[in-house]
Protein backbone atom coordinates (compact mmCIF):
# COMPACT_ATOMS: atom_id res chain seq x y z
CA UNK A 1 0.00 0.00 0.00
CA UNK A 2 1.20 3.70 -0.63
CA UNK A 3 2.28 5.87 1.58
CA UNK A 4 0.76 9.39 1.93
CA UNK A 5 4.82 10.43 1.37
CA UNK A 6 5.13 8.28 -1.59
CA UNK A 7 1.71 9.65 -3.35
CA UNK A 8 3.38 13.02 -2.62
CA UNK A 9 6.51 12.84 -4.13
CA UNK A 10 5.01 11.39 -7.11
CA UNK A 11 2.44 13.92 -7.20
CA UNK A 12 5.38 16.96 -7.40
CA UNK A 13 7.63 14.91 -9.57
CA UNK A 14 4.89 14.75 -11.98
CA UNK A 15 4.45 18.72 -11.54
CA UNK A 16 8.40 19.22 -12.01
CA UNK A 17 7.85 16.93 -15.22
CA UNK A 18 4.91 18.98 -16.47
CA UNK A 19 6.15 22.43 -15.72
CA UNK A 20 9.71 21.45 -17.57
CA UNK A 21 7.22 20.18 -20.59
CA UNK A 22 5.54 23.54 -20.99
CA UNK A 23 8.87 25.98 -20.29
CA UNK A 24 10.41 23.45 -23.13
CA UNK A 25 7.37 23.89 -25.32
CA UNK A 26 7.11 27.58 -25.32
CA UNK A 27 11.23 27.54 -25.44
CA UNK A 28 10.89 25.89 -29.03
CA UNK A 29 7.67 27.54 -30.14
CA UNK A 30 9.31 30.84 -29.47
CA UNK A 31 12.74 29.53 -31.44
CA UNK A 32 10.76 28.15 -34.56
CA UNK A 33 8.42 31.00 -34.78
CA UNK A 34 11.64 32.76 -35.17
CA UNK A 35 13.02 30.69 -37.44
CA UNK A 36 9.72 30.63 -39.62
CA UNK A 37 10.09 34.33 -39.85
CA UNK A 38 12.82 34.48 -41.04
CA UNK A 39 13.07 31.98 -43.80
CA UNK A 40 9.44 34.09 -44.80
CA UNK A 41 11.29 37.01 -45.06
CA UNK A 42 13.91 35.54 -47.40
CA UNK A 43 11.01 33.83 -49.50
CA UNK A 44 9.58 37.15 -49.34
CA UNK A 45 12.81 38.54 -51.56
CA UNK A 46 13.40 35.53 -53.32
CA UNK A 47 9.95 35.34 -54.56
CA UNK A 48 9.53 31.52 -55.51
CA UNK A 49 7.10 29.99 -57.60
CA UNK A 50 3.76 28.61 -56.49
CA UNK A 51 4.79 25.88 -57.37
CA UNK A 52 7.90 25.84 -55.37
CA UNK A 53 6.22 27.32 -52.30
CA UNK A 54 3.72 24.22 -52.63
CA UNK A 55 6.08 22.11 -52.71
CA UNK A 56 8.59 23.42 -49.65
CA UNK A 57 4.53 22.62 -47.87
CA UNK A 58 4.34 18.84 -49.17
CA UNK A 59 7.65 18.38 -47.76
CA UNK A 60 6.98 19.86 -44.67
CA UNK A 61 3.76 17.58 -44.33
CA UNK A 62 5.76 14.52 -45.18
CA UNK A 63 8.15 15.29 -42.63
CA UNK A 64 5.48 15.45 -40.23
CA UNK A 65 3.95 12.46 -41.13
CA UNK A 66 7.01 10.59 -41.61
CA UNK A 67 9.98 11.45 -39.97
CA UNK A 68 8.82 13.18 -37.01
CA UNK A 69 7.06 10.26 -35.15
CA UNK A 70 10.43 8.49 -35.64
CA UNK A 71 12.85 11.26 -34.35
CA UNK A 72 10.50 13.10 -31.95
CA UNK A 73 12.69 11.59 -28.80
CA UNK A 74 15.97 12.23 -29.79
CA UNK A 75 17.93 15.22 -30.62
CA UNK A 76 17.67 14.72 -34.43
CA UNK A 77 13.84 15.71 -33.86
CA UNK A 78 14.37 19.31 -33.10
CA UNK A 79 16.26 19.33 -36.44
CA UNK A 80 13.30 17.77 -37.83
CA UNK A 81 11.37 20.53 -36.04
CA UNK A 82 13.32 23.74 -37.54
CA UNK A 83 13.23 21.95 -40.64
CA UNK A 84 9.30 21.85 -40.98
CA UNK A 85 8.65 25.36 -39.75
CA UNK A 86 11.76 26.72 -42.10
CA UNK A 87 10.16 24.84 -44.92
CA UNK A 88 6.57 26.22 -44.00
CA UNK A 89 7.11 29.82 -43.30
CA UNK A 90 9.04 29.70 -46.90
CA UNK A 91 5.99 28.71 -48.46
CA UNK A 92 4.24 31.61 -47.02
CA UNK A 93 6.76 34.01 -49.13
CA UNK A 94 4.63 34.46 -52.25
CA UNK A 95 1.44 34.61 -49.89
CA UNK A 96 3.09 37.75 -47.98
CA UNK A 97 4.61 39.83 -51.00
CA UNK A 98 1.60 39.53 -52.65
CA UNK A 99 -0.16 41.20 -49.46
CA UNK A 100 3.06 43.51 -49.09
CA UNK A 101 2.89 44.80 -52.61
CA UNK A 102 -1.09 45.76 -52.10
CA UNK A 103 -2.47 49.60 -50.70
CA UNK A 104 -2.83 47.97 -47.03
CA UNK A 105 -0.75 45.16 -47.09
CA UNK A 106 1.54 45.81 -44.03
CA UNK A 107 -1.58 46.76 -42.69
CA UNK A 108 -3.48 43.78 -43.42
CA UNK A 109 -0.43 41.38 -42.53
CA UNK A 110 0.33 43.24 -38.80
CA UNK A 111 -3.08 42.84 -38.01
CA UNK A 112 -3.23 39.15 -39.19
CA UNK A 113 0.21 38.83 -36.86
CA UNK A 114 -1.46 40.56 -33.75
CA UNK A 115 -4.59 38.68 -34.03
CA UNK A 116 -2.73 35.48 -34.08
CA UNK A 117 -0.91 36.21 -31.26
CA UNK A 118 -3.31 37.85 -29.34
CA UNK A 119 -5.65 34.27 -29.83
CA UNK A 120 -2.58 32.11 -28.49
CA UNK A 121 -2.09 34.37 -25.09
CA UNK A 122 -5.78 34.55 -24.90
CA UNK A 123 -6.60 30.77 -24.97
CA UNK A 124 -3.23 29.59 -23.46
CA UNK A 125 -3.34 32.09 -20.72
CA UNK A 126 -6.88 30.88 -20.31
CA UNK A 127 -5.71 27.24 -19.76
CA UNK A 128 -2.33 27.45 -17.75
CA UNK A 129 -4.93 29.51 -15.39
CA UNK A 130 -7.83 27.39 -14.84
CA UNK A 131 -5.96 23.80 -15.46
CA UNK A 132 -9.46 23.25 -17.27
CA UNK A 133 -9.46 19.40 -18.72
CA UNK A 134 -10.39 20.09 -22.81
CA UNK A 135 -9.39 16.64 -23.73
CA UNK A 136 -12.92 15.99 -24.58
CA UNK A 137 -12.66 18.10 -27.65
CA UNK A 138 -10.59 15.79 -29.54
CA UNK A 139 -13.02 14.22 -31.66
CA UNK A 140 -14.69 16.83 -32.69
CA UNK A 141 -11.91 18.69 -33.43
CA UNK A 142 -10.67 16.40 -35.92
CA UNK A 143 -14.41 15.58 -37.32
CA UNK A 144 -14.53 19.11 -37.95
CA UNK A 145 -11.11 19.44 -39.25
CA UNK A 146 -11.73 16.55 -42.14
CA UNK A 147 -15.17 18.28 -43.00
CA UNK A 148 -13.27 21.30 -43.20
CA UNK A 149 -10.72 19.83 -45.49
CA UNK A 150 -13.87 18.18 -47.57
CA UNK A 151 -15.29 21.53 -48.00
CA UNK A 152 -11.98 22.65 -48.62
CA UNK A 153 -11.40 20.28 -51.98
CA UNK A 154 -14.80 21.18 -53.26
CA UNK A 155 -14.72 24.93 -53.16
CA UNK A 156 -11.80 24.08 -54.98
CA UNK A 157 -14.22 23.18 -58.16
CA UNK A 158 -17.21 25.67 -56.70
CA UNK A 159 -15.47 28.31 -56.30
CA UNK A 160 -17.24 30.05 -54.06
CA UNK A 161 -16.22 33.34 -52.73
CA UNK A 162 -18.69 33.15 -49.43
CA UNK A 163 -17.75 29.70 -48.54
CA UNK A 164 -14.11 30.63 -48.65
CA UNK A 165 -14.42 33.26 -45.99
CA UNK A 166 -16.78 30.82 -44.12
CA UNK A 167 -13.87 28.27 -44.35
CA UNK A 168 -11.30 30.50 -42.89
CA UNK A 169 -13.38 31.34 -40.54
CA UNK A 170 -14.08 27.87 -39.36
CA UNK A 171 -10.25 27.00 -40.06
CA UNK A 172 -9.75 29.51 -36.90
CA UNK A 173 -12.02 28.14 -34.59
CA UNK A 174 -10.64 24.81 -34.90
CA UNK A 175 -7.40 25.72 -34.40
CA UNK A 176 -8.24 27.87 -31.43
CA UNK A 177 -9.73 24.35 -30.31
CA UNK A 178 -6.60 22.34 -30.78
CA UNK A 179 -4.64 25.24 -29.15
CA UNK A 180 -7.05 24.66 -26.12
CA UNK A 181 -6.82 20.85 -26.65
CA UNK A 182 -2.62 20.48 -26.75
CA UNK A 183 -2.22 23.33 -23.93
CA UNK A 184 -4.64 21.02 -21.40
CA UNK A 185 -2.79 17.60 -22.34
CA UNK A 186 0.35 19.26 -21.92
CA UNK A 187 -0.60 20.70 -18.32
CA UNK A 188 -2.59 18.05 -17.26
CA UNK A 189 0.19 15.48 -18.21
CA UNK A 190 -1.33 13.80 -21.16
CA UNK A 191 1.50 14.95 -23.31
CA UNK A 192 5.07 14.40 -22.41
CA UNK A 193 7.02 15.22 -25.57
CA UNK A 194 7.49 18.54 -25.92
CA UNK A 195 8.71 18.35 -29.42
CA UNK A 196 5.32 16.76 -30.71
CA UNK A 197 3.55 19.35 -28.88
CA UNK A 198 5.60 22.16 -30.21
CA UNK A 199 4.96 21.34 -33.94
CA UNK A 200 1.20 20.52 -33.26
CA UNK A 201 0.57 24.09 -31.29
CA UNK A 202 3.05 25.71 -34.43
CA UNK A 203 0.51 24.02 -37.59
CA UNK A 204 -2.40 25.80 -35.58
CA UNK A 205 -0.86 29.23 -35.22
CA UNK A 206 0.24 28.66 -38.46
CA UNK A 207 -3.40 28.04 -39.91
CA UNK A 208 -4.70 30.98 -38.28
CA UNK A 209 -2.18 33.36 -38.97
CA UNK A 210 -3.44 32.21 -43.00
CA UNK A 211 -6.86 32.14 -42.20
CA UNK A 212 -6.79 35.30 -40.82
CA UNK A 213 -4.60 37.01 -43.71
CA UNK A 214 -7.79 35.35 -46.24
CA UNK A 215 -10.24 37.18 -44.31
CA UNK A 216 -8.61 40.30 -43.60
CA UNK A 217 -7.78 40.36 -47.28
CA UNK A 218 -11.23 39.83 -48.56
CA UNK A 219 -12.61 42.44 -46.28
CA UNK A 220 -9.92 44.64 -47.34
CA UNK A 221 -10.69 44.20 -51.34
CA UNK A 222 -6.85 42.51 -51.72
Amino acid sequence: MNSPQSVVTRSQESVLVTNKVLKNTYMLLALTLLFSAITAWISMYMVPSRGLALGASFIAMALIWFVLPRTAHSAVGLGVVFAITGLLGYSLGPILSYYMHTAQGTQIVMTALGGTGVIFLALSGYVLTTKKDFSFLGGFLVTGLLVILGAMLLNLFLNIPALSLALSAAVIMIMSGFILYDTSRIVRGGETNYIHATVSIYLSLYNIFTSLLHILGIFGDD
